[in-house]
């Protein structure tokens, strides 16, 4: 018998006993104010959260972003919102969007429990984008913060195959002694936009 067999023998003799999955039909934490409670966990974790009324407000509001005003290159892919002089389509490799200086992409609904918005790469060639860019902008409605994760998952489906990512807050690690870094391995600004209030 090799060293390999001799440990898979092993852990088969010693298989747990199944368990039932844990019941999920219980009272999950709600929130009387879902959106200052959201509000309140993207800034929690670095990012920065503004309530607007409609798209020209948030086209206002990026004006006041110095990362939005200085940056070179930038692609929106959610209609009246942005600039955009980045064609994804015309763009084979996702590795030569490393100098994109900002993103806005449309999230489809948003949690109040960690500040997380759901983000699909429906209409979106390079999944890269949320990813490799330098500053990051999420347009979600209003209307569409659930309080936490199990509605969230309830509200998640893919008709065929696709991708789809909970964002919360700008990247950050705090690996390296200790100490918070934003925008280590990612976007270094998320502003997240909340239209319709």
């Amino acid at each position: 018998m090799t060293g390999k067999e001799a440990i898979l023998t092993a852990i088969r003799k010693h298989q747990l006993p199944p368990r039932s999955l844990p019941d999920l039909s219980q009272a999950w934490i709600e929130y009387d104010d879902r959106s200052r409670q959201f509000a309140a966990a993207v800034e929690s974790v670095g990012g920065r959260c503004l309530f607007v009324e409609s798209p020209a407000a948030v086209n206002a509001a990026l004006e006041e972003l110095p990362a939005y005003r200085e940056a070179k290159k930038c692609v929106s892919l959610v209609e009246g919102i942005g600039r955009s002089n980045v064609d994804l389509n015309a763009i084979a490799d996702p590795h030569a969007l490393e100098d994109l200086d900002f993103a806005i992409l449309s999230g489809q609904f948003a949690v109040a429990e960690n500040g997380a918005v759901w983000h699909t790469d429906a209409g979106l060639k390079h999944r890269a984008v949320p990813f490799i860019t330098q500053h990051l902008a999420l347009v979600v409605p209003a209307g569409e913060i659930v309080d936490n994760m199990h509605q969230a998952y309830e509200r998640i489906a893919f008709g065929e195959r696709g991708f789809g990512v909970f964002i919360s807050g700008p990247s950050k690690t705090a690996d390296i002694e200790q100490s918070l870094v934003i925008g280590a391995h990612g976007p270094r600004s998320l502003t997240v936009f909340c239209v319709g209030a």
